[in-house]
């Protein structure tokens, strides 16, 4: 590509036109049109105007000058017609009374306007370090923001925000986070989609819908109360079973190497229910998967009544949903369900059991189980 081609590209583009037009109209690829840009580091940027909520340089200038004057921020505000609180900010942030200079505060403001900013992350290594870390574990950056400030609460440098990891993760022109820790994400990916699935067909008989269920259950008052379901694998033909405490949020996986049949389904969850305390087994809540077709069996041999979801309300078993949706991080859609051991499945249960949870005030599981227990033994 010639010099003036090169020319011609960036004075259309500044101009306005589309990048497709633009390489129509000098016989080259969108692509070419492209490449031709990021080498030459962009388009200079368009004059900006001033918004007038800034303060420009002549009021910063009075504003110096009734500084010099002893005048009050009232005062001042009245002269430049502008509110007394954008004075009296306006001063603080730059040196107080003493030390206000009106060049200094223009140049200081014109810094801060730049775009974009360096990303915190990129500009501070330990507090990089120890997200990468955390997200390394698989902790979400809502988590790793709440364990950060619990972990340092007098160095605000060593605070961050979720929203700036997931930035530093999502925009990787801002070169904080590497890329490849998107797939430490619960998700994997930077965008959320729809994703349905598919159960096996059938009915089932002697239900006891879940609009039968104690108050207790609902308002998660009393422990013993579980949510579960199958989390599918490859082309639904294995599956493990998933058990969350209600009011806890605490796991249990559970492996099924017989399959995923009702009668292979109800030995596996009979014989798991079976080693936990008396007080923690109360009931359980599941959809209306057919895997469940032995659920009366079930309560005769556990003691635990086997509540049933409405049609299509997934939602009805919210904590087992979320739980499923974090567990999507170690067992992706399309694994092979059957080559996980138990003791996988309880190690992965121990890493989800140790993260704080917003919902619990950011007290782990597994802490919240031990009080229960602590509690009632």
């Amino acid at each position: 590509m010639t010099e003036a081609e090169r020319l011609e590209i960036r004075r259309r583009v500044a101009a306005g036109e589309q990048i497709r037009s633009v390489a129509t109209a000098v016989g080259r690829t969108k692509r070419s049109v492209q490449r031709v840009l990021r080498r030459a580091g962009g388009l200079p940027p368009r004059p900006t105007v001033r918004s007038t909520l800034r303060l420009s340089i002549a009021e910063r200038e009075e504003i110096s000058r009734g500084l010099r004057a002893s005048e009050s921020f009232r005062h001042i505000a009245q002269g430049l017609g502008r509110p007394p609180s954008t004075v009296s900010r306006e001063v603080a942030a730059n040196g107080g009374r003493r030390r206000y200079r009106a060049y200094l505060a223009e140049d200081r403001a014109n810094r801060r306007a730049r775009r974009p900013r360096p990303a915190k992350l990129a500009r501070n290594g330990p507090l990089r370090q120890a997200v990468e870390r955390l997200l390394e574990a698989r902790w979400s950056p809502q988590q790793i923001a709440w364990q950060l400030r619990h972990d340092h609460p007098d160095e605000p440098e060593l605070w961050v925000s979720h929203e700036t990891i997931y930035q530093s993760l999502f925009v990787q022109g801002r070169g904080a986070l590497r890329a490849e820790l998107t797939r430490c994400l619960r998700t994997g990916r930077a965008r959320r989609r729809p994703a349905g699935r598919t159960r096996p067909s059938g009915s089932l008989s002697d239900l006891v819908l879940i609009s039968e269920r104690p108050a207790e259950v609902d308002d998660r008052a009393v422990p013993g109360h579980w949510e579960g379901d199958l989390l599918m694998g490859r082309l639904n033909r294995t599956a493990i079973g998933t058990l969350v405490e209600r009011q806890t949020r605490f796991v249990l996986l559970i492996a099924l190497p017989r399959g995923r049949s009702a009668e292979a389904v109800r030995a596996a969850l009979a014989e798991r229910i079976l080693t936990l305390p008396q007080e923690l087994r109360r009931s359980l809540t599941w959809d209306r998967g057919i895997e469940m077709a032995e659920h009366v069996r079930f309560t005769v041999e556990t003691g635990v009544q086997v509540y049933f979801c409405d049609p299509h309300s997934p939602w009805q078993r919210g904590s087992n949903e979320n739980t499923n949706g974090l567990l999507r991080q170690y067992f992706p859609k399309g694994t092979d369900m059957s080559v996980h051991s138990q003791a996988e499945l309880d190690a992965v249960a121990r890493e989800l059991n140790g993260r704080p949870r917003q919902t619990l005030g950011w007290v782990k599981p597994s802490e919240a189980l031990a009080r229960l227990v602590a509690l009632t033994g």
